[in-house]
């Protein structure tokens, strides 16, 4: 029986209680892998840069949101304690914030992983493993039905492709707008 997949993309959360795999590439990008084995439901988000600023209008998960990861993150735990549990049984994974745009004056990679870390220990959600850093690309298969996760690095060949679509994501998030409501806990 094949299993169905659900391809996610920079400034995207998904969400499911189905036995699916959820699979994105990351460059500087973070994904958390976030699971309740209670109620089977499980997700990941994709976002690019750790936060908005303090005086942002509050954005939604149909907007722009989720490029940031204040928003991503509290998106992704919503959406999966609105079927019950608690923070306190997440399972979470982290992967990604890899330096791979050497022409950045800032590393938004370690700028990324800083904010997840400091972000879940303030929520008083554990980390159960991560793969980030480092200057290589991931390509990630993650199956919320069982919390599995296979992550391969990528290598040259493959690495400009990420660089480049990287590059141009950074450019056109700058020129959208963010939009929107969520509701924060």
């Amino acid at each position: 029986m094949a299993i169905s997949a659900a391809k996610l993309m920079p400034g995207e959360v998904y969400v499911t209680r189905e036995d699916e795999m959820i699979m994105t590439v990351l460059g500087s990008c973070v994904s958390a892998c976030v699971r309740n084995p209670k109620t089977n439901i499980g997700g990941m988000n994709h976002f690019m840069l750790p936060q908005m600023g303090p005086n942002a209008v509050i954005p939604s998960i149909e907007g722009s949101a989720a490029r940031y990861g204040n928003w991503a993150m509290e998106v992704l735990i919503n959406e999966i304690l609105k079927y019950g549990g608690t923070k306190a049984d997440l399972e979470v994974k982290l992967f990604g914030g890899g330096k791979v745009l050497d022409s950045m004056t800032m590393d938004i990679g370690r700028r990324n992983i800083e904010f997840v870390f400091s972000f879940l220990e303030q929520e008083g959600i554990r980390v159960q493993a991560h793969d980030v850093g480092d200057r290589y690309p991931r390509k990630l298969l993650y199956f919320p039905h069982t919390g599995k996760v296979r992550v391969r690095k990528l290598q040259s060949t493959n690495q400009a492709t990420v660089v480049r679509r990287e590059a141009a994501y950074l450019q056109d998030i700058k020129k959208k707008p963010v939009e929107g409501d969520i509701d924060l806990f």
